[in-house]
């Protein structure tokens, strides 16, 4: 078992510090719910010996996770090197559930070959349409 001897919050991500010393972060961009929340809502969280609680955002963050390898698609690639680009905004552009297109970007869902093609067709459009302004 974890265990976790601090906790902190920063702008865009929550980090933990384990007994052994290890320190780890999930970024809140990468859960729906936390990239939602407001600071207020992110601030109140609950732990116990296994993980971290947010009952108001039913969001809940496992100590083992925090160390998991997570997967590191195309779109994940694309989305950390370009903040400038709003996950949600190309989701609705492309009539694709949010949820869903997270769970793309995470590797938790594999697109087919087209709907990655549609993906990086709309990121490229909207680059152009931008590049035109």
């Amino acid at each position: 078992m974890i265990k976790v001897n601090k906790i902190w919050i920063t702008d865009d991500a929550i980090y933990i510090r384990c007994e052994d010393g290890r320190t780890a972060s999930e970024r809140f961009a990468d859960y729906p719910r936390l990239k939602k929340a407001t600071p207020e809502q992110i601030s109140k969280y609950a732990t116990d010996a296994f993980g971290i609680h947010w009952p108001e955002l039913d969001e809940d963050l496992s100590f083992e996770g925090f160390f998991k390898e997570k997967p590191k698609t195309r779109l994940y690639e694309i989305f950390l090197e370009h903040p400038e680009l709003n996950a949600s905004a190309v989701a609705r552009r492309m009539g694709i559930a949010q949820s869903l297109f997270a769970q793309y970007i995470s590797g938790a869902k594999k697109p087919s070959a087209d709907r990655m093609n549609d993906i990086l067709n709309t990121i490229i459009l909207i680059g152009k349409e931008l590049s035109e302004i």
